[in-house]
């Protein structure tokens, strides 16, 4: 999925490996994200495919940038991607679900401390989804006006988020109250 994250990314206008992991970090961050390696590596694999080219920019003052663009055949690639529908449901890896479903119950004190802290980082989620991210789309679609067009579904793809996390919220306060009625 990385590959087509990146060709779509790329799609909207060329970058270097440094600018696609700043734009996803501010975008599909919250729910596709990529260690600065992998994208690296993805994009080299990219080039050796010819759904991307490169070519080096100098600069005077710092090491010179390799910026990518995607090609025709990674265009190709991108929209048989985006047409091709996703016919089975997306599963879903829960590391708080997994250890709630083995967790003995006589550890109430390790349940009820797991889920506050998973609640704290849920809400500084929600946070961020309510007040950073759509300045972030607002300030990317003023800088990239050619992409306006775009800022709907890149605000219905926010919005998940933040139902998301409304739900999530929700659930490890109703756990809660089953394991700690004080809370």
């Amino acid at each position: 999925m990385l590959k087509f994250a990146l060709l779509g990314f790329l799609n909207y206008t060329p970058m270097t490996g440094y600018e696609l992991e700043g734009w996803m970090n501010a975008s599909t961050g919250n729910f596709w994200h990529a260690e600065l390696s992998q994208i690296y590596k993805t994009l080299k694999q990219l080039e050796k495919s010819g759904e991307v080219i490169s070519h080096v920019e100098p600069q005077s003052s710092r090491p010179d940038r390799r910026i990518y663009t995607i090609t025709a055949a990674g265009k190709t690639a991108l929209d048989d991607w985006l047409t091709t529908p996703i016919l089975e449901e997306v599963d879903k890896k829960d590391p708080l679900l997994l250890k709630l479903f083995f967790a003995a119950p006589a550890d109430r004190a390790n349940i009820i401390t797991q889920l506050r802290v998973q609640l704290r980082l849920h809400q500084q989620k929600l946070d961020q989804y309510r007040n950073q991210s759509p300045t972030e789309i607002l300030q990317f679609a003023a800088d990239h006006p050619e992409l306006l067009t775009n800022a709907p579904l890149w605000e219905a793809t926010r919005r998940h988020g933040e139902l998301y996390e409304e739900m999530y919220i929700r659930w490890i306060e109703e756990t809660l109250q089953q394991f700690d009625p004080s809370s």
